[in-house]
């Protein structure tokens, strides 16, 4: 898939999820203020894109580093 698909607010979910957050509430602030949406439902956003063809071709790193974080988790429960 074209990584144009993407809506301008799934590039923003990507984004904050690229980024390294200093302190304590700094994302969470983020995801208010830039995407006005609570960090619950960034979350389930986010959990979407990463089973997105087009969000992969995006940006395969930030994809892929977060895939291999959510398979860990799953294999741990």
């Amino acid at each position: 898939m074209d990584p144009a698909t993407l809506s301008d607010h799934d590039r923003a979910v990507l984004d904050i999820a690229r980024r390294q957050w200093a302190g304590p509430g700094a994302k969470e602030r983020a995801i208010r203020e830039r995407l006005g949406i609570s960090p619950a439902r960034y979350y389930q956003l986010l959990n979407a894109l990463l089973d997105d063809p087009s969000a992969l071709a995006h940006d395969p790193i930030t994809v892929n580093r977060l895939r291999a974080i959510r398979d860990a988790r799953r294999e741990h429960r």
